[in-house]
C-alpha cells in the first residue's frame, strides 16, 4: 500500500512537470506578460529544468531552442531510472 502511494506521488509530480513544460512550450508562441504572477509560477518550475540544455545549445546559434525536447526526454529517463530503481 505504501509503495502504491508513493509510486502514484511520484507519478503525479513527472507528470505536473511534463505538463508545466508544454504549457510553456505553447506559450512560448504568443506574446505574455512574464511577471504575472501564474507565469512567474511556471517559469521558476521549468527554469531549473530548461536552463542546464538552454546552456548546452544556445538558441542563437541555430535560430531555435531545443531545451523543451531534450528536458522532455531527460524527465523521460530520470522518470523511468527512479522507478526502476525504486518499483
Amino acid at each position: 500500500m505504501v509503495y502504491f502511494a508513493l509510486y502514484k506521488i511520484l507519478d503525479t509530480a513527472f507528470q505536473g512537470l511534463y505538463l508545466a513544460l508544454f504549457i510553456r512550450v505553447m506559450l512560448s508562441w504568443f506574446p505574455h506578460d512574464r511577471s504575472h504572477p501564474i507565469m512567474h509560477f511556471l517559469y521558476s518550475i521549468t527554469d531549473p529544468i530548461l536552463r542546464p540544455f538552454q546552456d548546452l545549445i544556445p538558441s542563437w546559434k541555430i535560430g531555435l531552442d531545443l531545451s523543451p525536447i531534450f528536458a522532455f526526454f531527460a524527465l523521460g529517463i530520470i522518470r523511468n531510472l527512479v522507478f526502476t530503481l525504486l518499483f
